[in-house]
């Protein structure tokens, strides 16, 4: 067994691979309760253990056979006229996420990232809410952080959870329904570019063989508890799990996983 780990998990130690396991499965639990944050979650403690570019190319490949499926069945309750724009947007600023990702100084992106996913959760948690349908300039400026985001850190759900969270008209369901529609078909988008740009790779596949069935317990789990929450416990969720997800990918955690 020792040797089929580190047949998949090349030049990984023991402790990185159980930290994989964790992230994997806490990842898919959250994923399938609020319908996005597996990269929040699993980003920043696979970035430690692999590096920021490896970690991009995992997240998509374990992510992908549940994102299709998933995104196609929320598809018939997801508002097309919003998802659509802010997938055109994010299309167009995902190459510059990616060229940053290998060209910032990995900390300096680290902490920029953090305190702007603790703005975002200052801003819901304030109980501030924009009413009525959101324009187009708004959708495109929301596509576009997202674009950037999933480029940077994979983390292109955190723009848009904040966009519906914060519209007074959107309930859990409405707002699930579009996150998951809207990952479902930008895997698509991003797999390709991602391609082309040599992070999704054999070592990649290889690494996710073992984690798909760590992944899809926890989305089982997640989305049976999401019958069970309220319109109100849903939304604290949402907004813990982004806030944890700022305080984790703070480089001062980085000792604990001996990076």
């Amino acid at each position: 067994m020792t040797d089929l780990l580190l047949l998949l998990f090349p030049g990984v130690t023991t402790q990185g691979i159980a930290v994989l396991v964790v992230a994997t499965f806490l990842g898919g639990l959250v994923r399938g309760f609020t319908g996005f944050g597996f990269a929040m979650v699993f980003m920043p403690l696979a970035s430690a253990v692999l590096g920021p570019v490896a970690a991009l190319g995992l997240i998509w490949v374990i992510d992908m056979p549940f994102a299709l499926p998933i995104g196609f069945r929320a598809a018939k309750r997801a508002e097309w006229g919003e998802v659509i724009p802010l997938l055109i947007a994010a299309t167009l600023t995902l190459p510059v996420g990616i060229a940053l990702l290998t060209w910032l100084d990995q900390q300096t992106m680290r902490w920029i990232l953090a305190l702007l996913v603790l703005a975002a959760v200052a801003l819901m948690g304030s109980g501030w809410r924009y009413h009525g349908k959101p324009g187009i300039p708004l959708s495109l400026g929301v596509g576009a952080a997202s674009g950037l985001c999933n480029g940077l850190a994979s983390i292109g759900g955190m723009p848009l959870a904040v966009f519906w969270l914060s519209a007074q008209r959107n309930d859990r369901h409405r707002t699930r329904a579009n996150l998951q529609a809207y990952i479902g078909l930008s895997t698509f988008v991003s797999g390709a570019i991602l391609a082309l740009k040599g992070i999704i790779t054999l070592a990649s596949a290889l690494m996710a063989l073992p984690l798909f069935a760590i992944y899809g317990v926890g989305l089982w789990l997640g989305t049976h508890a999401f019958g069970l929450a309220s319109e109100q416990t849903f939304r604290r969720i949402a907004y813990l799990t982004i806030f944890l997800s700022a305080l984790v990918s703070l480089p001062l955690w980085d000792v604990l996983i001996g990076r």
